[in-house]
């Protein structure tokens, strides 16, 4: 890859195409629940969902899929645009999938108690079911839940404290040029609204960023006094850009920052139906009005630095080359499907006054290869080579160590891994 791409951080998975991002902070990380295109799909081909998680913004460690249309027996296909929320010690993910019953997209809700899962069916059966799509869940102060979705109406039903049944009936937002701008040249959607609600509570002021027009999508918003509206339109957060013709947003706050997630088809092979989930970092104005901003391969800074005294899971990643992630047999997920010349980027690793050595839990089922361990870029400065055996299996772990010299401060580490043709190895962690 060029020098110049091999620097970008956006999109922040690399290893698989990810869609319909649903950033969530808990205990002192950012969760990111996912939606995931099929590579080479021509559709909304999507079997499962994903989950990845960072404490610094750049380096994401990968958590596997705790969750597919095979969680919910009466469920079909589509494994579509959900939200997570934490609530009574639980983890409740909301997902829009085809009821096999109806035909119809109906809205379900996996439960854990991990963010990371695994998730199982809370009901047997769908939540909602009206024929729409991408809920979304906000928890007001007064500690009322509220679930959004919608396309083409706007929806929204008052959630028992429960999480996984409701009061009322659902019902549907007004969609009025005022609350929702004006769409041109679309009798049956006069407003702006598409799909993809992000319904949140900022000081006194209730906020819907949500996917605007079609098709290409751009994301736009709308304001309230109350969390049920009435809303008053108030313009575009991100321009259609970006190769991908829906966009999808996510916002939270974090470390105090400000996030917006959103998703583009800039991948190699990315599209409209290979999509690849990316974050902006931004400010708002002084009135509360959120910026228009602009897709970039730059990503968000790091916050502080990594550090590699600590075991790190080789699915910790902040840019990638060729490698892939698979679930380990020693729990979790590790990197595998590593050939020569492919390579892992962890932004900000700080060394500090130096490292002496350095050991990953490696498997080969082939006759292994070498990791090196590369400063500021895959030609960097070498201070460190660990040879890889082979160990008779993909899942045949052991752990190999080597001596390191020259490491200091705070760096980019590339691990960039070298051998023979074929996949070389496995890796499932590492430490300095």
């Amino acid at each position: 890859m060029p020098a110049g791409a091999a620097r970008a951080d956006n999109p922040v998975v690399q290893t698989i195409y990810t869609a319909d991002p649903a950033p969530m902070v808990y205990n002192g990380r950012v969760y990111l629940y996912t939606g995931h295109d099929e590579d080479g799909s021509t559709y909304f081909t999507m079997k499962d969902w994903r989950v990845f998680s960072s404490a610094d913004m750049v380096n994401w460690t990968d958590h596997g899929s705790p969750m597919s249309i095979s969680t919910f027996s009466w469920a079909s296909q589509d494994a579509w645009a959900g939200h997570t929320v934490y609530r009574n010690g639980k983890f409740y993910w909301y997902v829009p999938v085809k009821d096999r019953a109806s035909g119809q997209m109906a809205i379900g809700v996996g439960v854990s108690t991990s963010p990371t899962g695994p998730f199982s069916d809370a009901l047997g059966r769908p939540l909602v079911r009206n024929g729409e799509i991408d809920p979304n869940v906000f928890i007001d102060d007064d500690g009322q839940a509220y679930l959004y979705w919608g396309n083409p109406n706007l929806w929204y039903v008052k959630l028992n404290s429960d999480m996984i049944s409701y009061s009322g009936s659902p019902t549907q937002i007004p969609l009025t040029t005022a609350g929702f701008g004006t769409r041109t040249g679309n009798a049956s959607r006069p407003t702006l609204y598409e799909e993809a609600p992000w319904v949140y509570k900022r000081g006194s002021l209730y906020y819907n960023v949500y996917a605007a027009k079609c098709c290409s999508e751009y994301i736009a918003y709308s304001t309230a006094p109350g969390p049920t509206g009435p809303w008053t339109f108030r313009g575009t957060v991100m321009p259609t850009q970006g190769s991908s013709f829906t966009n999808h947003p996510g916002i939270v706050d974090f470390n105090g920052g400000s996030y917006f997630f959103y998703h583009n088809g800039a991948l190699p092979g990315g599209g409209g139906f290979t999509r690849s989930v990316a974050v902006e970092k931004f400010s708002y104005n002084a009135d509360g009005t959120i910026p228009v901003m602009n897709m970039t391969t730059t990503g968000a800074p790091q916050i502080g630095t990594l550090n590699p005294y600590v075991r790190q899971e080789a699915e910790t990643i902040a840019w990638e080359s060729g490698v892939e992630t698979e679930p380990s047999t020693e729990g979790g997920m590790n990197v595998g499907f590593i050939e020569n010349g492919d390579y892992i980027k962890v932004k900000g690793v700080g060394f500090g006054s130096g490292a002496s050595s350095f050991s990953a839990r490696v498997a080969s089922a082939a006759s292994g290869g070498r990791i090196e361990l590369r400063l500021g870029g895959t030609g960097g400065t070498l201070v460190g080579t660990c040879t890889v055996p082979g160990t008779g299996g993909w899942q045949s772990w052991t752990t190999v160590t080597c001596p390191v010299s020259g490491a200091t401060g705070t760096q980019d580490l590339y691990l960039r891994f070298t051998g023979g043709s074929g996949n070389l190895f496995n890796v499932n962690w590492w430490q300095f």
